[in-house]
C-alpha cells in the first residue's frame, strides 16, 4: 500500500480519491444487487417489467450518488449531520399529516419528483447524528448521566414517529442502530444491561398477565403471539405467510429446484415474492447453496466495514462506519428470521434484493458514507 501510495502522489486529488475507494466493497455491493435482478426476473415470469428493470435503473442512481457522496470529505458530512436529522423529522411529520396510505400503514409521502419513505432515510440520519455527537462530545462525559439521556431523545423521537405509521422493523432497527453506535462510542455496559433487563422483564410480565385481570395485551395481540410460535394454529390466515415461506425454503433442498422453476413463487402462494419474501424464492430456485453464498456476500459487505473502521483514526469516520454496518447487518438478518419463522414478520425488506426505490437509494448512499471515511481517512 506503501508504495502505490508513494506512486500516487503527484496524481491530481480527484483521480486519487478515486484510487482509495473500496473497490471490493463495490464489488460486493455490486454482486448481491445482481442477484436481486435476478431474482425479480424470475418472480416476474421471466420478465424485466414490472420490477427488475426499474430496480436496476434504481441501482445505477444509487452507485452515482454512492461515488459523488465518496469524493466529498467525511467532515463535510460530520457538519451536516444535524441538518441530515432534522430533514428526516421534517419528512417524518410530514408523513403523519401529508402521507400516502398503503396496505393499511401511512409510511409514504409524495415530493412530487419520487415517492420517498423517509423512515429509510432516518435509519442513517440517526446513526450520523448520534457519531456526530460522540465526536462532539469529551471522552470523560460518555457515560455521564445527562449526556446518555440526551442521544436516547435523539433516538426515540424518531422511533416514536415510526411506530405511529405503524412500521415496528423500521423502528427497532432505528433503536438497535443508535444503541450500537452509543456502546461502540463508550457509554458503560450497565446502562444496557439495565435496558436489556427491563425488556425482558416486560416480556415475562405480559405473559404472566395473560388471562388476569392486569392483562397487559389484547386477546388479538395474543392470538398473533400464539400464531408466531406455531403458525400451523391459522395456517390460512395470520399463518399463512410463514406457512408458505417454509414451504419454499424447505421444497429447494440442498441446490434447488433451478431458475425460474420456483413453484410457490410462480403459482403465487407465495406473498410479497417480490419484496420481503424475496429470499425465499432465491432459497427455492437455488437452495441451501445459492442462500449461503447470498449470506456469505452479505458478512463480507459487514466485515469489509468494520476492517476500514478499525483503520480509521477519525472518531466520526469510525463511529459511523460501524453504525452503518450494524444497520445493514440488521436488515438482511432480521428479514432472514422473518422469513424463516425465528422472528415475527415485520416489514423489513432484504438489502439490496427486495424490489423498493426509497431502501436501495437511501443505503447506496449510506455506502456512500463508508467510501468517504474510506478514501478521507488519515494516511
Amino acid at each position: 500500500m506503501s508504495y502505490l501510495a508513494h506512486n500516487t502522489q503527484h496524481v491530481p486529488t480527484g483521480l486519487r480519491k478515486i484510487w482509495y475507494i473500496n473497490w471490493p466493497l463495490v464489488m460486493l455491493l455490486s454482486a448481491v444487487a445482481s442477484a436481486g435482478f435476478l431474482m425479480l426476473y424470475s418472480v416476474a415470469g421471466g420478465s424485466v417489467t414490472p420490477w427488475m428493470e426499474p430496480q436496476i435503473k434504481r441501482f445505477g442512481l444509487g452507485m452515482v450518488l454512492m461515488f459523488i457522496v465518496a469524493m466529498v470529505p467525511i467532515w463535510f458530512w460530520r457538519n451536516m449531520a444535524f441538518v441530515a436529522y432534522a430533514g428526516s423529522l421534517v419528512l417524518l411529520l410530514g408523513v403523519e399529516f401529508f402521507g400516502e396510505v398503503r396496505m393499511g400503514a401511512q409510511r409514504w409521502i409524495d415530493l412530487k419528483f419520487m415517492v420517498l419513505q423517509p423512515s429509510e432515510l432516518t435509519k442513517i440520519t440517526v446513526v450520523m447524528f448520534i457519531a456526530a455527537y460522540y465526536d462532539w462530545l469529551p471522552l470523560e462525559k460518555t457515560s455521564r448521566p445527562l449526556w446518555v439521556a440526551l442521544p436516547v431523545i435523539f433516538i426515540l423521537v424518531p422511533t416514536m414517529l415510526v411506530l405511529k405509521q405503524p412500521d415496528l422493523g423500521t423502528a427497532l432497527l432505528l433503536l438497535v442502530g443508535g444503541a450500537t453506535v452509543m456502546f461502540l462510542a463508550g457509554v458503560h455496559w450497565a446502562y444496557f444491561a439495565t435496558v436489556v433487563s427491563a425488556g425482558i422483564g416486560g416480556v415475562v410480565a405480559v405473559f404472566e398477565s395473560r388471562g388476569t385481570s392486569w392483562q397487559l395485551l389484547k386477546d388479538y395481540q395474543y392470538r398473533r403471539i400464539d400464531t408466531f410460535i406455531d403458525p400451523s394454529n391459522d395456517p390460512l390466515g395470520a399463518g399463512y405467510h410463514i406457512t408458505q415461506a417454509k414451504i419454499a425454503l424447505g421444497s429447494g433442498g440442498w441446490t434447488g429446484r433451478g431458475f425460474m422453476q420456483g413453484t410457490q413463487s410462480r403459482l403465487n402462494f407465495l406473498p410479497e415474492k417480490h419484496t420481503d419474501f424475496i429470499f425465499t424464492t432465491l432459497a427455492e430456485e437455488f437452495g441451501f447453496v445459492g442462500a449461503s453464498t447470498l449470506l456469505l456476500l452479505y458478512l463480507l459487505i459487514v466485515v469489509f466495514c468494520i476492517a476500514s473502521a478499525l483503520g480509521n483514526r477519525d472518531r466520526f469516520a469510525a463511529l459511523v462506519t460501524l453504525g452503518i454496518a450494524m444497520t445493514f447487518f440488521l436488515f438482511f438478518a432480521v428479514n432472514m428470521s422473518m422469513v424463516m419463522g425465528l422472528a415475527p414478520v415485520v416489514g423489513v425488506p432484504l438489502p439490496l434484493v427486495s424490489y423498493g426505490g426509497s431502501a436501495m437509494l437511501v443505503l447506496l448512499v449510506a455506502f456512500g458514507l463508508v467510501q468517504s471515511a474510506h478514501v478521507h481517512r488519515p494516511r
